[in-house]
């Protein structure tokens, strides 16, 4: 059994953790710069300077991905690098270089997917509020302008924001990520509704710029609830906590998906959050729930959930000694069949896995070579998930594997390898890993032979 025949099969990377090159060529400094400088932020010390230097070494990445067999690449952009101060002055050269990575994208016949804003926000649009400004979804769109205006006679396939959990709730609340605040709930939430607007914003703008009919989606992330038993009791237990909100983090997915694809916010949130919740206007959602023509998640982890006798859904503890990824976090294939499942039935648009992976302790081996069968494995059972999805009815669209290349991890630096090709940061060299070839084959079977 195979997926559809029109699914796309890519890899995913984005702009900080490869690029290297922090102020080439005229771009401005991110959060991210900032952050990286901060005694104690980040593993040893470690910051993106130089990451994978994709900036100077694209062309022959973009060879690897052609010798993979990679149908999509998925990429973001670095705001600053293109407009240095966030909004105003175009960095043209920083512009150049997505012009030219596009170009060599499809002179390899590899379909270049866009993703808008991976959590590298300009330091100068943060000094002046960030998120927390109520121009922060004008500055978004003024920027998407900038870019669909160029590139968009070449690329159709857009997401405008990575992760809002992370950018907002390890960002902004917890301070774990860059810029590293610890803000009130209140706070909090005014940027998620700003971050919000932003997407809507930008969506209308790639609607009415762009020069080839595009294709838009965004990239949430969240754990998935998974069913102790096929019971039908549990299967209803985990599609209600799904779409629940159970606390005041951001780690609600609903708090994002219900938003832009059901233009509210959910009761139960307004509910707990109370007066912390900004006040928003029925012209506010229906600006943050324009219309997408696919539904992208970034999904790695779930937690087992049952009906409990007084009806309530219990959450399970994980077993001693289940598995675990070198970065700790749970292997759950079942995710990539229930989440696909409920986000179908609720939001009714085909389903891309913009981001599926794990972090492993990889290294060169004597012979030359990077086995690693632990990723092998932990992929085959998530796609295996996947294809079961789409064999009971859910439009499996595409999937891309995180990551291309081994990069900078964000606060763990480079301790964390995800990558399908090796990369030894000091000399740069790349070597593609066992997983990038039993990834080709994959494609070539697109998926049949996992």
């Amino acid at each position: 059994m195979s997926f559809p025949s029109n699914f796309t099969w890519g890899a995913a990377t984005s702009a900080y953790q490869i690029e290297g090159a922090p102020d080439a060529d005229g771009k401005g400094p991110s959060v991210w710069d900032r952050f990286t400088r901060r005694p104690g932020k980040v593993w040893n010390g470690c910051t993106g300077d130089l990451a994978c230097d994709h900036y100077h070494r694209y062309a022959e990445d973009v060879a690897i991905m052609a010798d993979i067999g990679l149908q999509a690449y998925r990429f973001s952009l670095s705001w600053p690098r293109i407009l240095p101060d966030g909004v105003g002055r175009v960095n043209e050269a920083g512009l150049g270089f997505y012009d030219r990575l596009v170009d060599e994208l499809l002179a390899k016949k590899i379909t270049p997917w866009a993703t808008l804003f991976h959590w590298d926000y300009p330091w100068e649009l943060y000094c002046r509020g960030g998120w927390l400004h109520p121009d922060s979804p004008k500055w978004f769109s003024e920027y998407t302008a900038v870019v669909v205006d160029r590139l968009s006679d070449r690329v159709r396939h857009w997401m405008t924001l990575n992760e809002p959990p992370c950018f907002v709730g390890l960002g902004l609340q917890s301070g774990d990520h860059a810029p590293g605040d610890k803000l009130g709930l209140p706070e909090v939430l005014r940027a998620a509704h700003h971050t919000l607007l932003a997407h809507g914003r930008s969506v209308q703008v790639i609607r009415a710029r762009a020069k080839t009919p595009p294709l838009i989606g965004w990239a949430p992330t969240g754990d998935v609830p998974v069913p102790a038993t096929e019971s039908a009791s549990d299967i209803e237990a985990a599609r209600e906590r799904a779409f629940a909100v159970t606390d005041t983090s951001m780690w609600n997915p609903v708090l994002w998906l219900d938003p832009v694809y059901k233009g509210r916010y959910p009761e139960d949130g307004l509910r707990l959050w109370g007066d912390a919740m900004p006040r928003h206007s029925e012209a506010d959602l229906a600006l943050i729930s324009q219309p997408l023509d696919w539904f992208g998640y970034n999904l790695y982890n779930g937690y087992r959930v049952r009906r409990a006798e007084d009806g309530s859904v219990q959450r399970l503890e994980r077993p001693l000694g289940a598995p675990l990824t070198h970065l700790y976090w749970n292997i759950t294939p079942e995710v990539l069949y229930w989440g696909p499942k409920f986000w179908h039935e609720r939001y009714g648009l085909p389903v891309v896995i913009t981001e599926n992976g794990c972090s492993g302790a990889d290294w060169v081996h004597r012979d030359g070579q990077v086995p690693d069968p632990h990723r092998i494995d932990y992929t085959a059972r998530y796609l295996e998930q996947f294809r079961r999805a789409a064999a009971d009815g859910v439009a499996a669209a595409g999937y891309f594997h995180w990551s291309l290349l081994d990069n900078f991890e964000w606060s763990e630096g480079y301790r964390q390898r995800f990558g399908l090709v090796h990369v030894d940061y000091p000399t740069g060299k790349r070597t593609p890993k066992s997983s990038a070839r039993w990834y080709a084959e994959v494609i070539r079977s697109n998926g049949e032979r996992l």
